[in-house]
């Protein structure tokens, strides 16, 4: 099945949760990133819950802290 991840087209099985994507597209520091799911972002403890569909559009995102005192 064909979706969009962060810009760039990506197959992954169908019937996959976000967190199957995640598995699937071996990402970086999957326990820390953010899904946004067709302009929505989605709560982390729906990751299970919610399938992908054709043509979805997903947006991975990394919330980072820091800066200088």
């Amino acid at each position: 099945m064909r979706i969009t991840v962060n810009g760039k087209p990506a197959e992954v099985s169908g019937g996959v949760s976000i967190n199957g994507m995640l598995d699937e597209l071996k990402t970086t520091d999957a326990l820390y990133v953010t899904a946004q799911l067709n302009g929505v972002i989605r709560k982390r403890e729906e990751f299970d819950a919610i399938t992908l569909n054709e043509n979805d559009v997903v947006e991975l995102l990394y919330f980072m802290g820091g800066g200088s005192c």
